[in-house]
């Protein structure tokens, strides 16, 4: 398949993206070549499966391949590239009415199981309005892909792409406070001697994180002779910065990618977090390569498309702080939130857990409720029983006293057939 112009991956990105892995150098070059996979990424987005499909039925089409070879970003971010939909072939527009047909179809039921949920009752919902909540598609045509899709699909997405990594430090930001509460309560619940016992084993194990070697500044020179030496197996007196751009380019589409940039930074992450060692968290080295990526873009991404060309990262090398830069401050020197964001978070969860506990009180009060009917229910079925017995047994006893046979199950009539005495005898 033919490589996606760069500017394309940035805004309908990642989803069809690669997966960069360190280059060893100590191994065949076909056996390297076999290990750099290309997988189709998860954006993080909602309409992720929607998203990929429509670029690679759109990709088939080679007018609009064409038109992308030669697009830049402003013609992709604007709309102009989305009034070149009406071009494609027939077999294109098919495909892209059914994807969106679909995609309808997967947010209705969303919906349905939001409002099922939330017991909100409705005679009769209201699809289109409910569907405006979705910005990726037009709500008001929901049977063809129009070219008003495609340029809703790409803005949406760049916006939300855009905001992805300040999500991402938020949500680290939240699990670093609820590891703080838990700690917390956890030490309550312990006796003065066993608390005072588990704060120095866990203030031992914290000093033990931060006894690491240093660790070098992202896109620094050191950093990467580092990773020339010790991943690609170079010589470090021999280091080329256009080489080594190359040698890690791994899908040869002329930049480097975000994940292209971040397994760059393995060897420094290897450093400060063992996923064997207990002081060690795997989530925090996740935001450390996030923290890490996102420095190196700010001083190499000039046009701010979140792809690094070969001339920007040259220019970068040619800057003071390629060779002298500043001393990388590691997550394990300050803390990710404030004194008062922990408060407040503290305080959010105890209302979540009040109003927990209220929820779990109406269900209980709702289910003695339902066991009092049941029994209630279960009387009246029982007294049922017993008036009908006692109304087969009057009967019973009323076609006794009249001289007719008595009544069967049913009320049918049974016959006996008469004994006869003293026949046959002798």
């Amino acid at each position: 398949r033919m490589n996606m112009k760069p500017v394309w991956l940035l805004v309908l990105s990642i989803s069809i993206g690669v997966r960069s892995v360190p280059i060893d150098r100590n191994v065949g070059n076909q056996e390297a070549k076999e290990e750099v996979q290309e997988e189709n990424g998860d954006t993080g987005l909602y309409y992720d499966r929607y998203l990929r499909e429509v670029i690679e039925v759109l990709e088939t089409d080679p007018h609009f391949r064409e038109k992308l070879q030669t697009a830049n970003t402003e013609d992709i971010k604007n709309g102009r590239l989305s009034k070149e939909l009406d071009l494609v072939g027939h077999h294109v527009r098919t495909r892209l009415d059914e994807l969106k047909r679909q995609e309808v179809s997967r947010l209705r039921m969303l919906l349905k199981a939001k409002l099922d949920s939330t017991n909100i009752q409705t005679l009769q919902m209201d699809h289109a309005s409910l569907l405006k909540q979705f910005e990726h598609l037009d709500p008001h045509n929901q049977n063809t892909f129009e070219a008003k899709d495609l340029e809703l699909l790409i803005s949406t997405a760049t916006k939300d792409l855009e905001n992805y990594d300040a999500e991402r430090h938020e949500e680290f930001k939240r699990y670093e406070m609820l590891k703080e509460h838990e700690r917390r309560e956890y030490l309550k619940g312990l006796d003065q001697e066993k608390r005072e016992r588990e704060e120095k084993r866990m203030q031992e194990l914290k000093e033990k994180h931060r006894q690491h070697p240093k660790v070098n500044a992202p896109g620094s020179v050191a950093q990467l002779r580092e990773v020339w030496e010790e991943t690609d197996g170079l010589d470090p007196q021999e280091f080329n910065p256009k080489t080594f751009f190359k040698l890690h380019d791994t899908n040869e589409d002329g930049v480097l990618d975000e994940q292209e940039l971040e397994a760059l930074f393995t060897k420094e992450l290897e450093k400060v977090y063992d996923p064997k060692n207990e002081e060690d968290d795997m989530m925090e080295m996740e935001e450390e390569r996030l923290r890490m990526r996102e420095h190196v873009m700010k001083n190499v991404d000039a046009n701010k498309d979140r792809l690094v060309s070969l001339e920007e990262f040259l220019k970068s090398t040619e800057k003071r702080e390629f060779n002298n830069p500043k001393e990388w401050e590691t997550l394990d020197t300050k803390p990710a939130y404030t004194d008062e964001e922990l408060q407040r978070f503290e305080a959010e969860l105890r209302d979540k857990e009040e109003e927990l506990k209220r929820r779990a009180e109406t269900l209980h009060q709702e289910q003695e409720l339902l066991k009092e009917r049941g029994k209630a229910l279960e009387a009246q079925r029982r007294e049922y029983q017993q008036a009908v017995l006692e109304m087969s047994q009057r009967q019973k006893e009323q076609q006794a006293a009249d001289g007719q046979p008595p009544a069967g199950p049913h009320g049918e009539l049974q016959f006996q057939p008469e004994i006869q005495k003293g026949e046959d005898k002798g």
